[in-house]
């Protein structure tokens, strides 16, 4: 290991319907809970609670927080470390790292849970010993955590690149699912937007259902996208569409050859395999990118 990684940290997984707070060492987790995600007041309580009564026993140097989003991640903005505007009521503007901060000082790092796990994947998982890659998960939305330089990409908030627009597959007129966008790569290929479109769960489908054509072809040209404008390494998909649908990584591999055309030298039949991959860590990805996040704040 290396010396950060010998390091005890503490992370918090906030997600929209549970949480999951731990201390760590390396990738082992010594101790963790998993908590209900209620309101703002009860659950970030119940998680400082936690980690006040670790604190004393496994004095942990920095602190992890993976969010659920969005998340204002600017530091010179007032609501650093706040929610924004977000469908789970109540939690909009919610202080979450100002809740959870006590005792560590300024050694507290907070991010997407996407984001996290995208660090996660990169240091023990399906991008380790890559410098730059992207970390996309599809489900019930979708999410995406960029990192470049082993450090992940935030400006003025997280990255809303699932929010994208990308070019339709001639003859499809479906109108997308996306509450905000409509036909944005989220209300095309997440769950929800899956499901309307074809009337019943994505789980439901077969694997040579023609919907997944359309789903193949958005994140094709999505992912080629990303290509070309981050000259990323790898791609990982993760999500219960990303991963539970084995047929649609192929697919995605032979959209994105076909739609680059040779332009970049890295993409090509022969590559593609080793540059778009399933993610390797599954479930805990979400637990170990909060102590990746921590240790990006460490000494």
């Amino acid at each position: 290991m290396t010396e950060a990684q010998d390091r005890i940290v503490a992370g918090v997984e906030l997600g929209g319907t549970k949480s999951i707070v731990l201390i760590g060492r390396g990738r082992d987790i010594l101790v963790s809970e998993r908590l209900p995600t209620t309101t703002p007041a009860v659950t970030l309580a119940a998680l400082r609670q936690r980690l006040a009564e670790w604190h004393e026993q496994y004095k942990p140097e920095a602190l992890g927080i993976g969010s659920f989003g969005p998340i204002a991640l600017d530091k010179s903005d007032a609501d650093y470390g706040h929610m924004l505007a977000t469908p789970k009521p109540g939690w909009a503007g919610a202080d979450v790292a100002g809740a959870l901060a006590e005792g560590f000082g300024e050694r507290v790092a907070i991010h997407t849970d996407v984001t996290g796990a995208a660090l996660a994947e990169g240091q023990w998982g399906a991008a380790r010993g890559l410098s730059d890659h992207v970390y996309v998960t599809v489900g019930t939305g979708v999410g995406m955590g960029i990192i470049v330089n082993g450090q992940p990409v935030s400006g003025r908030m997280h990255p809303e690149a699932g929010h994208v627009r990308v070019r339709r597959m001639a003859g499809d007129d479906f109108a997308g699912a996306c509450p905000f966008h409509g036909d944005c790569l989220e209300g095309l290929v997440a769950g929800p937007g899956i499901a309307a479109r074809v009337g019943r769960p994505a789980q439901e489908l077969a694997a040579d259902d023609p919907a997944w054509t359309f789903v193949a072809d958005a994140l094709a040209e999505s992912f080629a996208g990303l290509f070309l404008t981050l000259a990323c390494g790898r791609i990982v998909i993760g999500g219960g569409v990303g991963v539970g649908q084995p047929q649609l990584l192929d697919m995605v591999r032979a959209g994105v050859v076909e739609k680059l055309s040779g332009y970049l030298p890295f993409i090509n039949t022969a590559e593609v395999a080793n540059r778009i991959v399933h993610a390797q860590l599954g479930d805990q990805a979400g637990p170990l990118g909060t102590l990746a996040l921590a240790r990006t704040v460490l000494d």
